[in-house]
């Protein structure tokens, strides 16, 4: 069994260390300090007696640490470090989603914890219900004053019949019954159940920033996050956006959540009439004989790709050919057809290739574009010539 170095003290990344086994590429020590990984931190990287450690992980009461390519033999003694940036990276980044969390909560009391994510490179807290930009914005001045006060952060174990559970973070069902319970403790703010290594106190964590929010499905919503230099790296870079988009939109800061508010609004209009004056112009579609088959074409301002297709595939349903030029700041060109005489991949190539056009799809269907949105009239009239040609052979 592995002593692990890290449940004491996660400040220690150098030790030396006895190899108890070595298979392959996996390394087994009697003691150590690198990190495994879980509560949602990855595991820590380093190197023993100067060769890399690329990953550590479990293996019963074991931990496994990966050395590619190692010449390792077992009884040797060896002196080990973990990557320390990155491993303080990490501790700050744990203890800042604890206290991120913790405030958050305070905004909404029914937030509850889905997944968590700590790694170098990302750090976010998916969460089980959506949260306005004003809730937000209050939890991390609670956090950040949290920071301010510099509150300890200390680890104890807890037993399932310790009373003070009650007050402690956890989903119970994920420990072992004869486990002891690992709980954080950031001052007197939060209590959490978690195994991952952590700072010793909240000034550690410099500053916190939430930088953005996204859907995470079924799961909720993915708060992410930076703390430390990175944190006021982000807030810097979106304080300089901020300040380029008011003076795009020539307002006021104070008014630019409203401003945009409207902009929104006025363009989901813009696209509910441009859907109505799509559809009104479809149902003139234009259509022309051709050796007994209908053929229809039109070019269509911005037309909406929607309800372009449904003309497009209800022609193609009759037995018909469709040729749909869209113009916005390109042309987008649609071809169906219901004639076997047809094939849309190729009027597609042979009508927008002297546009210097391109697309592709099925035979019966296929999709391109040209660049130049000036040249609209002329690909249309390019393309419904070698339809006339196809169907006239």
């Amino acid at each position: 069994m592995t002593d692990e170095i890290f449940r004491d003290d996660g400040y220690v990344f150098e030790f030396e260390a006895n190899i108890l086994s070595v298979e392959g590429d996996q390394v087994v020590l009697d003691t150590t300090a690198f990190y495994p990984g879980g509560g949602g931190q990855v595991c820590d990287t380093g190197s023993i007696r100067g060769q890399r450690v690329t990953e550590v992980r479990y293996k019963g009461d074991d931990i496994v640490h990966i050395v590619p390519g190692n010449d390792l033999k077992v009884g040797e003694r060896v002196w080990c470090s973990v990557d320390w940036d990155r491993r303080y990276d990490l501790m700050q980044g744990h203890t800042g989603e604890h206290l991120l969390f913790c405030s958050l909560k305070r905004q909404d009391p029914e937030l509850e914890v889905v997944k968590i994510y700590i790694s170098p490179e990302s750090k976010y807290v998916i969460v089980n219900r959506d949260l306005t930009w004003d809730q937000i914005r209050a939890a991390m001045v609670f956090a950040n004053q949290a920071i301010a006060d510099n509150h300890s952060v200390t680890k104890t174990l807890m037993d399932r019949d310790d009373p003070e559970l009650e007050n402690v973070r956890i989903k119970l069902d994920r420990i072992a019954e004869d486990e002891q319970i690992s709980v954080v403790a950031i001052g007197d703010i939060d209590l959490s159940a978690c195994s991952g290594v952590h700072v010793m106190e909240t000034s550690e964590l410099e500053y916190i920033m939430v930088d953005r929010k996204v859907s995470a499905g079924k799961d909720g919503v993915a708060i992410h996050f930076k703390v430390a230099e990175q944190a006021r790296r982000a807030a810097s870079e979106l304080a300089y956006n901020m300040l380029e988009i008011v003076d795009g939109i020539g307002c006021k800061m104070d008014d630019a959540p409203k401003a945009v508010y409207n902009m929104r609004r006025e363009a989901e209009l813009n696209r509910t009439l441009l859907k109505n004056a799509t559809k009104q112009m479809i149902s003139v579609l234009p259509t022309e004989d051709v050796n007994g088959c209908p053929v229809s074409g039109m070019v269509v301002p911005g037309g909406d790709r929607n309800i372009l297709t449904e003309a497009a595939e209800s022609v193609k349903s009759k037995g018909g050919v469709a040729v749909l030029v869209s113009v916005a700041e390109t042309c987008s060109v649609m071809v169906a057809s219901g004639n076997p005489a047809v094939d849309c991949r190729g009027v597609l190539k042979e009508g927008v290739s002297a546009f210097g056009g391109r697309g592709g799809g099925k035979p019966d269907f296929a999709q391109g574009g040209v660049q130049d949105a000036s040249v609209a009239d002329e690909v249309l009239e390019s393309l419904l010539n070698v339809v006339r040609s196809a169907l006239l052979k």
